[in-house]
């Protein structure tokens, strides 16, 4: 497919028209090439999500590879990173080569899977690190997202083990003694309800060890969605002493606040909990001076039953990977904390970078590869059911007004989504690009 993107604002604030040929991004335009009117069009390069949860195999009821990468698509991503609590698990090397087959035959995106830390996500023994990062997946990335690894030993020799191949251990900070049967942050608004606290401290107390670990035998470490003002101090004071850490944090933690709590709505029922005022305030900050480095959606579709329940009784988790891009634009952009070319670090070429995916640069550089999003920041729409693409509907933003909306995806040289609509999975296969 040859594509030409005519008069494209890109985040630097500058214009250009943008050529596309087999694949990849070239300096003139092709012959017979498509063209897309990119006027008042915002190019970025494609999403990257650092952290998302596909459900397949073993959950297909919640999300499949295919409806999950679609998703993606609809929401301007052209990667994802499929955590590893499927079923089984993604602890052995044959079912991470499973995860990226089915993103190779299914996805509107790259699927690439992130491997367990412990086998079974038990927590009592590392799983096959080894043999995942050396399968045909070549995994990079490591985390029983979902769980803890609570033992320090057991951290201390994945942090060890990583670091023989440049992989990463990305972290879900909280101490699960500090935090049984919790429902939301604890505070004086949980007292108020009568549900269980979920204390900043124990997210907090476990980043605060693995810094320590990670700065004494060399690391990477990720810590996964922050959440807590104290968290942001914590990775401040970690990478002033020259640890290796990166941080991410959410949309909603970005924009959603405890008060959402009141009304009950397991919508906004999420692990971590929905924090403080304070806390969203330092969460930007943090992103904007780059004390986080990333933004990754968590997207974690349900089933409606284990959604539409009493509060106590529901799963955490949120769907986030349609509205991601709108959030963000709504949380710090148009409060000024980041501007276009922050937004295309953040979401794009930073978590490309710690998942060592390469040919993320919002340059569009000749010869790399043609993932893009084009934007249109001008427009704005009350998110509703409609605009969700994959099997979750489980979002905290239907009803809200949000800004902004994808226009256009390009996925290695292949239109995904066209006029703000997903293109036809059998019309993309006979274009050899996704398949459905």
């Amino acid at each position: 497919m040859s594509i030409r993107i005519i008069g494209a604002q890109l985040p630097d604030g500058t214009s250009a028209d943008l050529f596309v040929e087999n694949g990849r991004f070239v300096a003139e335009s092709p012959t017979g090439a498509q063209s897309i009117d990119a006027a008042g069009l915002l190019a970025l390069p494609g999403l990257v999500d650092l952290h998302t949860h596909l459900r397949e195999p073993g959950f297909e009821q919640s999300e499949t590879v295919l409806t999950g990468s679609r998703a993606a698509a609809i929401g301007g991503f052209t990667a994802v990173f499929a955590m590893a609590n499927t079923l089984p698990v993604q602890d052995t090397a044959s079912v991470v080569e499973q995860v990226r087959s089915l993103g190779e035959r299914h996805g509107y995106v790259t699927v690439r899977p992130i491997g367990a830390v412990t086998a079974g996500l038990a927590g009592e023994q590392l799983s096959e690190i080894g043999a995942m990062a050396q399968s045909r997946a070549q995994v990079r990335v490591f985390s029983d997202d979902g769980h803890c690894v609570h033992d320090a030993l057991l951290m201390r020799r994945a942090l060890e083990y990583v670091t023989t191949f440049g992989g990463v251990v990305a972290q879900h900070a909280q101490d699960p003694r500090l935090t049984l049967g919790a429902q939301m942050n604890e505070g004086a608004l949980s007292n108020e309800l009568g549900l269980a606290g979920w204390p900043a401290v124990a997210e907090e107390s476990i980043i605060a060890r693995d810094v320590l670990l990670a700065q004494h035998v060399g690391a990477r470490l990720h810590v996964c969605h922050v959440s807590t003002a104290g968290s942001v101090d914590v990775i401040r004071w970690a990478k002033a002493r020259g640890v290796d850490v990166t941080a991410e944090v959410t949309p909603h933690h970005l924009l959603l606040t405890e008060e959402l709590a009141r009304s009950y709505d397991s919508r906004f029922k999420v692990n971590p909990p929905l924090r403080r005022d304070e806390d969203v305030l330092a969460l930007r900050e943090a992103l904007a001076d780059g004390t986080i480095d990333i933004v990754a959606t968590d997207h974690a579709p349900h089933p409606v039953e284990a959604k539409e329940c009493a509060w106590d009784e529901a799963a955490n988790g949120m769907v986030g990977l349609e509205s991601a891009l709108s959030v963000v634009h709504a949380s710090v952009v148009q409060g000024g904390l980041l501007d276009w070319s922050d937004i295309a670090r953040v979401l794009s070429s930073k978590p490309a970078e710690i998942g060592r995916l390469a040919g993320y640069d919002a340059a569009f550089s000749a010869g790399s590869p043609a993932n893009l999003t084009l934007y249109d920041p001008t427009a704005s729409r009350t998110f509703a059911r409609s605009d969700l693409r994959g099997k979750g509907v489980n979002s905290p933003y239907l009803g809200r007004e949000l800004p902004g909306r994808v226009i256009t995806t390009i996925h290695d040289g292949y239109l995904t989504v066209s006029d703000g609509e997903l293109v036809d999975a059998d019309t993309v296969s006979r274009s050899g690009g996704a398949r459905g």
